[in-house]
């Protein structure tokens, strides 16, 4: 009896150091491998709504939909988002109308059994810009375009990731490095290797309407604030359901605790 418990004992402390190194090389192997990719650490673009209690900056998201719109969408869709959900980045129900009025969406078979194509109503999802994932790969050289509905939590960083990608392409690349052929160096990618082609390449590419001036930073800044709200357009709503909640908690702790006192007040 006593040799199958020390036996049993060697065999869990064996089981344990094992796991401990396994934690270890795991622990190391990611640091490793990101300095032998070159990885490079994303900056902290330190946008407002990233803050505790951060707010969108509607300016900012107005001018990350044209951005979207005018650069963004002639490749990549934004499927899951609807032109009404635009009167919540402070749009007016006639600018929402007249934008979706300006994409013809497919629709039918009308009752000749036929597919047709109409202006766009406010209930309708964004148009997305190819017809299937076919024509996007051929339309771009064999590389699919991410529909950027919830890019913004699909990728590690977030929104400083995004804004780091759109900001790092570099050309020509840093001495040393070679390029393959129809790729092109951005120091935020992984690989620094990536298909599509710089997206913001010069100040004033997006004229906008506010007067803001549109430097290569700010278009990425505002797109990125937009992107963010697409992935998550209801972190306004739940902030401010959480500081109620916590007030609510508090006052109740507090007539709780009053209560508490009033009822063993004359207990000794």
């Amino acid at each position: 009896m006593r040799l199958l418990t020390t036996g049993k004992a060697g065999l869990l402390n064996g089981l344990k150091g094992a796991a401990l190194a396994a934690a270890l090389a795991l622990g190391l192997a990611a640091p490793a491998a990101q300095a032998a990719e070159g990885g490079v650490a994303i900056p902290d673009a330190r946008f407002q709504h990233d803050r505790m209690l951060g707010t969108f900056d509607r300016g900012a998201l107005q001018r990350g939909f044209q951005v979207y719109k005018e650069v963004c969408s002639a490749c990549h869709a934004a499927h899951l988002l609807s032109y009404r959900n635009l009167r919540d980045i402070g749009l007016s129900e006639a600018e929402v109308a007249a934008i979706a009025a300006s994409y013809q969406i497919p629709d039918g078979p009308n009752d000749n059994g036929e597919m047709f194509e109409r202006p766009g109503r406010a209930s309708d999802r964004f148009r997305r810009p190819f017809a299937n994932d076919a024509a996007a790969r051929a339309a771009n050289n064999g590389a699919l375009p991410p529909d950027l509905s919830v890019i913004a939590k699909a990728r590690p960083g977030g929104g400083n990731y995004i804004h780091a990608l759109l900001t790092g392409y570099e050309d020509p690349p840093p001495a040393g490095v070679t390029v393959m052929e129809g790729m092109h160096y951005n120091k935020y990618f992984p690989g620094h290797q990536i298909a599509m082609a710089a997206p913001l390449n010069s100040d004033g590419q997006v004229q906008y309407g506010d007067g803001t001036r549109a430097t290569v930073d700010q278009m990425a800044r505002d797109v990125t604030t937009f992107l963010a709200w697409a992935a998550e357009p209801e972190l306004e709503t739940r902030r401010a359901m959480g500081i109620r909640i916590i007030l609510f908690l508090i006052v109740l702790g507090g007539l709780t605790y009053a209560v508490k006192r009033k009822v063993w007040a004359d207990v000794h």
